[in-house]
């Protein structure tokens, strides 16, 4: 595992290691976002059918599934800094291969699909790494205030700078948001791949130890802690609610609301500045609640939001909820990231951290195509109510790990010594 020097007690230096990395990330957000935001768009220009446009947000979340553990495996035994610059320069020359093909007039839901399925795959490994990598960039007791920064840096250019941008970027040709994607890939790889490390002496692996081995013993680690399972079974029911969601969205605001392309990107402009305000909030949440029970009432107020979207048939409405959607998210997103980090050995975290992601992103895939077969059936607006409900289970599933029996070993960054430990 590569290391540097760690430096702050509470929150981590911007000059250095993490510097760079929270540029990448921000940089590969704002990319990210306009390919995630024009890839449905695009989708709607080639069919009306609700499940094949929701398939290409499926075909996004099963590589979690078939990769995600075998990603954590090989992200603990491989140079971590190495494997996420490469991967971002892989995806940067497929994105602009892609961005040609649009440009030329060969896109069908086919090459979508290869798209999406192709891209998360490699994050698999790309997260996985960057999981692993964090802790030796700043101080443990770090984590929570690095966490939310990064968070709020991706929101920032993936959600205030990136969704209004979408509309003139496709403007200028529907090529274009993806032909940035892939230079943001490419200047992230440079950036990732600028970082000054150490290299530390690895622990030699046990006689006989295999990658199906050393993947069974981050099964095992996360399994045994009681609040991270707990927490991995609540995020994997939301993520079938928000796979749902983020299908048909398009559609549920381009259709149900009669809202275009405009509507769509003030939904997501709406989800991001949401998405802000949950980092300034976080911190007292936290010192008040602890993390475990942070999330509790996350998922609870998300639940209501997701009932206004749904039964609501106002596009004011729908931002507003998007907006408070994306600010418990924030909540959601920082602590089960932290708690996962904090309660992890650090030979582990590659492992552990995947098998959180892949057994938590699993049920997406299906959501989404529930999310398309719903549409068709009832309505556009019924994925949101769909989601609404296994929000409702995921809240009922943290309910008795609000309270955990294993604390952590450093203050956390929201916290004072004398509150709970998360």
């Amino acid at each position: 595992m590569t290391t540097v020097e760690v430096t702050g007690a509470r929150a981590p230096a911007w000059r250095g290691g993490f510097g760079r990395l929270w540029s990448a990330s921000v940089l590969s957000s704002f990319g990210d976002a306009l390919r995630g935001a024009a890839l449905p768009l695009l989708a709607t220009g080639l069919t009306d059918r609700p499940l094949l446009i929701a398939s290409v947000t499926a075909c996004g979340y099963l590589p979690w599934i078939v990769f995600g553990l075998l990603g954590g495996a090989v992200a603990d035994r491989v140079d971590q800094r190495r494997a996420m610059w490469t991967v971002d320069a892989v995806r940067g020359v497929l994105v602009g291969c892609f961005a040609l093909a649009v440009a030329a007039g060969h896109a069908s839901i086919a090459l979508l699909v290869a798209l999406a399925f192709t891209l998360t795959a490699l994050q698999t490994l790309f997260d996985n790494a960057a999981t692993a990598l964090l802790p030796g960039l700043v101080a443990r007791e770090a984590l929570g205030s690095a966490n939310t920064r990064l968070m709020t840096g991706q929101r920032i250019a993936g959600g205030l700078l990136a969704g209004p941008a979408v509309p003139l970027l496709l403007a200028s040709g529907a090529a274009a948001p993806f032909a940035v994607d892939a230079g943001t890939f490419l200047a992230a790889a440079l950036l990732v791949g600028s970082l000054r490390v150490t290299r530390r002496e690895r622990a030699p692996r046990a006689a006989g130890s295999t990658l199906r081995l050393e993947i069974a013993d981050g099964l095992r680690t996360l399994w045994r802690d009681r609040v991270l399972r707990g927490l991995c079974a609540a995020t994997a029911l939301c993520n079938v609610g928000v796979g749902a969601l983020v299908a048909t969205l398009v559609i549920l605001v381009t259709g149900w609301l009669d809202a275009g392309p405009a509507g769509y990107a003030a939904a997501g402009t709406a989800y991001a500045v949401g998405s802000l305000a949950g980092a300034a909030v976080n911190g007292p949440l936290v010192a008040r609640l602890g993390r475990p029970a942070a999330v509790l009432a996350a998922g609870a107020v998300q639940t209501g939001a997701l009932v206004v979207m749904g039964s609501v048939r106002s596009l004011p409405a729908l931002v507003a909820a998007l907006g408070v959607f994306g600010l418990m998210g924030t909540v959601w997103n920082v602590n089960t990231t932290t708690l996962t980090q904090q309660r992890t050995p650090a030979a582990l975290l590659g492992r552990v951290g995947s098998a959180f992601r892949t057994l938590a992103v699993a049920g997406a895939p299906l959501g989404a195509l529930l999310g398309g077969a719903v549409a068709t059936a009832w309505g556009p607006n019924t994925p949101a109510l769909l989601a609404a409900a296994f929000f409702v289970l995921s809240v009922t599933a943290l309910i008795p790990r609000r309270k955990p029996d294993v604390p952590v070993v450093v203050p956390d960054d929201g916290a004072t010594p004398g509150d709970r430990a998360p």
